[in-house]
C-alpha cells in the first residue's frame, strides 16, 4: 500500500529554484568596491559623485584612496551599501562605463 501524499503548496521541490540560493550575499549589506584610472584631478570627485548616485547616503569622507607607486594611477575603494543584486550590477555598469575608469573590482 502505498501513499500519494501531494506535496504541500508552500515547499520548495527539487526542480523549484530557490531564489535564496542564487547569491551568497545577504541584502542589504556594505559592499566595498575598488575602482581604478589614471591620476587626474578630478576623478575622485567624479567617481564619488556616481557613487552617491548609487547610494545616497555615502560619505565621500569614507571612501579610501590609494596612489600608484609610481603616481600615475589611483585607486579607490568605495563602499556603499548594496541592497540587491541587480543594484550592485547597475553600480559596477556604471563605473565600468565612465571614461576615467580602467578597472572596477
Amino acid at each position: 500500500m502505498t501513499s500519494s501524499v501531494p506535496p504541500s503548496s508552500n515547499r520548495l521541490d527539487d526542480t523549484t529554484p530557490d531564489p535564496r540560493k542564487d547569491s551568497l550575499i545577504e541584502y542589504p549589506c556594505l559592499f566595498p568596491v575598488k575602482v581604478m584610472g589614471l591620476k587626474t584631478d578630478d576623478f575622485f570627485l567624479q567617481m564619488a559623485a556616481l557613487a552617491q548616485r548609487h547610494d545616497p547616503f555615502l560619505d565621500p569622507a569614507s571612501i579610501a584612496q590609494r596612489d600608484s607607486s609610481g603616481g600615475k594611477y589611483i585607486s579607490l575603494t568605495i563602499t556603499i551599501t548594496a541592497t540587491s543584486r541587480e543594484h550592485l550590477d547597475n553600480f559596477y555598469r556604471a563605473l565600468t562605463s565612465h571614461p576615467l575608469v580602467k578597472y572596477a573590482l
